[in-house]
């Protein structure tokens, strides 16, 4: 297990390594390799790509995908200003061009026809073209094509074509190991290292009911904001019930059902 901490490399976001990961990242970016990440909400994905940038030194476009992203969106468009029509670059067509990583999160989200501009990046091409434009580029050589999305929300119309998926080196995460969990919720929550184990006690008693009641899980990131809220005066009750219980279920009677495993769990 990896520990780095603000304290050993502050200008590094923290991350807890959980096995090879950041060897791999490594690796990837120095291939020249695009890198798909698979894993559930909350469990440091997106930690992991900022920590990953700050470590390599190289700057991070991050893009958060929806369901009206559309390739126009990370290419980019003609704008008018000022009664001229200029073009302006996307936050894609940047990174490829200031050979930055550029993120993208939840990346099946997005309309389909962005795949057709991922694919000659994520190839031996590395290219875009910008068809507005006419303009042919060739990715800088710092980029780094990073995806990631949460396969517990797959389905038939949301998941990655074979023909996309096999242009990346893959990587699962899954939530920490609890001794890693609560590193993380002491160093990113405030948290005292019995409050930490708490948290994550509860935490693993959450996950197990994932499968029957909820549609989602307690991450690591809602285990941190109620560690914050109890370093900042709330009760732990309180904090767990807003930064977890009503967090993970809008309906009543589940609701009322966690609250009680909250209660069983940290009194």
């Amino acid at each position: 297990m990896e520990l780095i901490s603000a304290r050993q490399r502050p200008e590094l976001p923290y991350y807890a390594a959980q096995g090879d990961e950041c060897a791999l990242f490594e690796h990837a970016a120095a291939q020249r390799l695009p890198l798909l990440i698979k894993g559930p909400t909350g469990c440091g994905k997106t930690r992991f790509v900022e920590h990953m940038a700050a470590r390599l030194g190289r700057p991070l476009v991050t893009v958060s995908c929806h369901d009206d992203l559309s390739a126009a969106d990370l290419v980019g468009r003609h704008l008018i200003s000022g009664g001229d029509t200029l073009w302006s670059d996307g936050p894609l067509t940047r990174a490829v061009r200031e050979g930055a990583i550029c993120y993208l999160d939840e990346v099946v989200e997005a309309r389909k026809d962005t795949t057709v501009v991922l694919h000659p990046l994520a190839d031996d091409r590395r290219s875009m073209t910008i068809e507005r434009t006419g303009e042919q580029l060739v990715a800088a050589p710092g980029f780094m094509l990073v995806v990631s999305y949460n396969p517990g929300y797959q389905n038939i119309l949301k998941s990655l074509k074979p023909s996309t998926r096999q242009r990346f080196v893959a990587l699962s995460f899954d939530y920490p190991a609890p001794e890693v969990e609560r590193a993380i919720v002491v160093a990113e929550g405030g948290a005292s290292p019995e409050l930490a184990a708490q948290l994550v006690q509860l935490a693993q008693a959450l996950r197990r009911l994932t499968d029957h009641d909820l549609e989602e899980t307690a991450s690591t990131r809602l285990l941190v904001m109620a560690a914050r809220l109890v370093a900042s005066g709330l009760g732990l009750r309180s904090a767990c019930r807003a930064a977890i219980v009503q967090a993970l279920s809008d309906d009543a009677e589940t609701v009322a059902a966690l609250d009680e495993l909250v209660g069983a769990v940290i009194g």
